[in-house]
């Protein structure tokens, strides 16, 4: 399917980055079972905790190392899928699944604490966005593409301004300062307002706009990411990524647009209705406990 029958198992599966994800997943079962004793406010991690963990673990390797990211590289449709569960899906997946007690520990030795203003719900939404939109304009996209330390350097730098944004509407930290319901609505309008433009020059472009995935020549080169050897030999082989799938390059690119701004969409609108039904629920209970309630201690409705 797609063509994933014409490459090996380590282009499809990335072992090391497999065996990574597994040896992370491991420790934090260790962490949170063995060695929680060690940690003194430690409480048992909830089974609800545990699935999100491991479902954002699945969904960032699936992402950056298994089939979704072999396909990124051929068509621009997948590569937006593949932002879209990176940065929308585990994010906060990882980040719900990790106990406020561990949260705890690791703001007790956070060497950044200083970079604190980084977690300010603007300057968050800001930098996650701007990052993301700058890597879209094609010359950084082609650039980023064609130079793997530098792929790699910004996605882990994406992936951390991803969970700097996410910690205004997760906040894992009760004791910290935590956002309004409203404060919190007007944060995740702000959010899809500020991943609009990017999207929208992506959606409406009249042209193909990323070398990667319009020129065979350089479309070979990124493939080098994810295939081991000479890669010029896929163009012999393939002739260029249009061989894997039945769209015009201008299509898939239009298609990949619109898929990150509604996968966006969806969770954030999602986020939304969740915030607004906690704000809401929370504004009606505050309203209640203003009421007086009547003194009744006098006996006056026992009176004939």
């Amino acid at each position: 399917m797609l063509g994933l029958e014409y490459f090996s198992f380590a282009a499809l599966f990335s072992p090391l980055f497999l065996a990574f994800m597994l040896l992370v997943t491991a420790a934090y079962f260790v962490v949170i079972g063995p060695l929680s004793e060690k940690f003194a406010d430690a409480e048992p991690v909830s089974i609800g905790k545990k699935i999100m963990f491991v479902s954002g673990m699945f969904f960032l390797y699936l992402a950056q190392g298994g089939p979704v990211s072999l396909l990124g590289h051929i068509m621009f449709t997948f590569h937006m899928t593949s932002m879209a569960l990176s940065y929308l899906v585990a994010t906060p997946l990882i980040m719900l699944g990790i106990p406020t007690w561990l949260w705890r520990a690791f703001d007790r030795v956070n060497p950044f604490r200083k970079l604190g203003f980084l977690t300010k719900p603007v300057v968050a939404a800001v930098v996650f966005n701007g990052l993301f939109s700058f890597y879209h304009i094609p010359a950084i996209h082609d650039y980023v593409m064609l130079h793997f330390a530098v792929h790699r350097l910004y996605y882990i730098v994406l992936f951390i301004a991803a969970a700097l944004m996410w910690w205004t509407l997760i906040n894992p930290l009760p004791e910290k300062h935590q956002a309004s319901g409203l404060a919190k609505i007007g944060f995740i309008f702000l959010n899809m307002v500020l991943l609009t433009p990017a999207c929208g020059l992506i959606i409406f472009s009249t042209q193909p706009m990323y070398a990667t995935y319009s020129d065979p020549n350089t479309w070979a080169k990124a493939m080098g990411y994810c295939v081991s050897g000479d890669t010029s030999a896929l163009l012999q082989t393939f002739g260029g990524p249009s061989f894997f799938y039945g769209l015009s390059t201008k299509v898939d690119q239009q298609l990949g647009g619109i898929v990150m701004k509604f996968i966006q969409e969806f969770i954030f609108a999602s986020m939304l209705a969740r915030v607004f039904f906690r704000w809401y629920k929370s504004e009606n209970k505050e309203d209640d406990d203003d009421i007086i309630p009547t003194d009744l201690s006098d006996g006056s409705l026992n009176r004939a």
